[in-house]
């Protein structure tokens, strides 16, 4: 099989001739800017062709996740209302403000309903790295958000064309050497906490449910068109993401006030048989059957201790074929900072755990850091290649 054909086979509940074994590499910053630092940071296209181009030298199946580029304007991932276009109501000014390596955009939306406000902070935390948040949220009552459901600029009329220009050239780059995925804008909840502060969000289904119903429906519809946009650029997955409500919150509040929207934004991301994969990089155990509902054909990662509280093994069980697990070893206490042999001991283990009876990827549990030595990925690499076999 290429590997095309082996993740393509897995995500349609086949079995391959092996486990596909990958790499998760952000495309921007990271690690990628530890191996290519002469390159220009906001070069995403030449940076997404340096995540197929490294993954092949290191003999990984290439899974590349386009997140820059496709996601511009930033808002549709990072968080905040759209500050980039103005309308007759929709008056936009932003003000730039420095405070160390953080810039922040301050604007003020002013509509024939009211007034709103918003930061968006960029930080470099290190040359040729950068963090993206919405630092002030734009919805601090229902009265906000009625404003912003109301006058809120929606997709502009030329943004699909954008994505699927992009997505097209990756897409040529990759060949048969593996999959293409879209980080697809976040599932309903992680969409609400881009707009409102997280301590109100996790109490608000609980103290006042018709607001909460309104804000997840407005955070679901309000991104709808871009990720239809997105799905008619053809790419092979849709990454999304489910972290904000992960298993801390309990399987009883997930199902009862979560789960009927991400259910419905996960239906319309699949509609026209492209799988989604949820992402909770957080606690997920206490979450593992809710998602056989949710319907996502692929959840990832199963994150371990100390970074969340997945046990591989035990979910495998759990899961029994309901959905593929995309799972591997920790990126930062043994990829980035283990021993060879750390990485060797756990990449067995992971592969012990999602190999039997097949609907596994072997990855690294989320993108590798800055600052990862480049023998333990070798190691990574070959010691999952090595225990793949069916």
């Amino acid at each position: 099989m290429t590997p095309r054909q082996r993740f393509l086979a897995v995500l349609n509940g086949q079995m391959p001739d092996r486990v596909p074994v990958t790499l998760f590499i952000c495309d921007g910053g990271h690690f990628l800017n530890q191996l290519h630092p002469e390159i220009d940071p906001w070069d995403h296209e030449r940076l997404q062709l340096k995540v197929i181009e490294v993954q092949k030298q290191f003999g990984a199946d290439v899974f590349v996740r386009m997140l820059y580029g496709v996601n511009d304007p930033l808002h549709i991932h990072m968080g905040g209302l759209d500050v980039s276009r103005q309308t007759e109501n929709w008056e936009v000014r932003t003000e730039q403000v420095e405070h160390g390596n953080t810039r922040i955009a301050r604007s003020t939306i002013r509509t024939p309903g009211g007034t709103l406000t918003q930061d968006f902070s960029t930080t470099e935390v290190r040359p040729g790295t950068f963090v993206f948040a919405c630092t002030k949220k734009p919805v601090q009552c229902e009265a906000d958000l009625d404003v912003a459901i109301r006058y809120e600029p929606r997709m502009p009329a030329g943004w699909p064309e954008q994505v699927r220009q992009r997505v097209a050239r990756i897409r040529e780059a990759l060949g048969d050497d593996g999959i293409l995925g879209t980080w697809t804008p976040h599932g309903p909840f992680n969409n609400a906490s881009l707009l409102i502060d997280h301590d109100v969000l996790y109490s608000l289904f609980r103290v006042d449910y018709p607001f909460y119903e309104k804000l997840m429906n407005f955070a679901m519809e309000r991104i709808l068109d871009y990720t239809a946009a997105i799905d008619d650029a053809g790419p092979d997955v849709h990454c999304v993401g489910g972290n904000v409500p992960g298993g801390f919150m309990g399987r009883a509040n997930y199902e009862r006030f979560v789960l009927p929207f991400e259910k419905r934004y996960i239906d319309f991301v699949q509609r026209h048989g492209r799988p989604a994969m949820y992402h909770n990089c957080g606690q997920i155990m206490n979450l593992v059957e809710s998602y056989k509902q949710l319907g996502a054909r692929v959840v990832e990662p199963f994150s371990p201790h100390p970074l969340g509280d997945a046990d591989l093994a035990r979910a495998k069980a759990q899961v029994n074929g309901a959905y593929v697990m995309l799972s591997g070893i920790d990126q930062v206490n043994v990829l980035q900072n283990g021993t060879m042999d750390d990485v060797r001991r756990a990449t067995h283990a992971a592969m012990q755990a999602g190999k039997p009876g097949g609907g596994f990827i072997l990855q690294t549990v989320d993108f590798i850091e800055y600052g990862t030595p480049e023998e333990n990925v070798r190691a990574f690499v070959e010691t999952g290649l090595s225990e793949a076999g069916y």
